[in-house]
């Protein structure tokens, strides 16, 4: 089972070793399989880095948050004033945008600044629920490299360890090669952080560009739609925050 998992995560750091490798003709999936229960840990963590990664890419896309065309279809039944086809085509819409408008057509009596607030709730609370099922990446980028520095400390102890009460320095070769496979515990690290760090910015950008784009909309929705027979609406009023994890 080790081996297989080891299989895993070699294929992201192949490419890092295998000049060492070829010069030295190491058996780097070997190595893997002896990393220790470090290694495992961080095999195991690259798995749920991968598995929120795709869950985010799925889920944290456009259509379930900003789908730009919903607008084009709501305003001219606003303008016709058919409420009956607004409210059916809200209704069905499963996305943060939809379920803003929907906010805004059921509240349309009231005033615009109590509308900008509503609907500046609904867009920061989802934003920040689809950031916080992000959240594990952040941990995966933390803690992968000091679990592989930790793996690392142990091997080199165990290394140091196997010299002083077997054959001392007369054989260097067994130091090297326990030095090489306690190594292995912090390129594992380090090959799965990065990756997670990166997605975990890639997915803090994506957010903010939600954001802007649902604060920009919703101050001309509302502007345009409900302050022509209320007092002006003052922009600052409605504000998306998406809070950094």
């Amino acid at each position: 089972m080790l081996k297989f998992l080891a299989s895993l995560l070699l294929i992201s750091t192949t490419s890092a070793f295998s000049a060492s490798a070829t010069a030295a003709e190491l058996n780097i999936t070997e190595q893997f399989a002896e990393g220790g229960i470090a290694l495992v840990v961080i095999l195991l963590m690259s798995i749920l880095l991968v598995a929120v990664s795709m869950e985010r890419l799925l889920n944290f896309r456009a259509k379930y948050i900003f789908p730009a065309e919903l607008i084009a279809k709501v305003k001219p039944l606003w303008q016709e004033g058919d409420s009956e086809k607004i409210q059916a085509l809200l209704e069905s819409e499963k996305n943060t945008l939809g379920r803003i408008l929907y906010y805004l057509f059921n509240h349309r009596h009231q005033q615009p600044g109590t509308l900008a607030a509503g609907a500046s709730e609904i867009a920061s609370l989802e934003l920040r629920q689809h950031q916080q099922k992000a959240y594990a990446l952040a941990i995966v980028a933390t803690v992968a490299p000091i679990v592989g520095l930790l793996g690392t400390v142990i091997g080199m102890i165990e290394a140091f360890h196997v010299i002083a009460y077997s054959q001392g320095m007369g054989n260097p070769a067994l130091l090297a090669g326990g030095i090489s496979k306690a190594l292995i515990n912090t390129a594992a690290g380090l090959s799965v952080a990065l990756p997670a760090l990166a997605m975990h910015h890639f997915f803090k950008h994506r957010s903010v560009v939600f954001s802007l784009q649902l604060e920009q909309a919703l101050n001309q929705i509302i502007n345009e739609w409900f302050s022509s027979s209320h007092a002006t609406l003052n922009p600052s009023n409605l504000k998306v925050v998406a809070h950094a994890n």
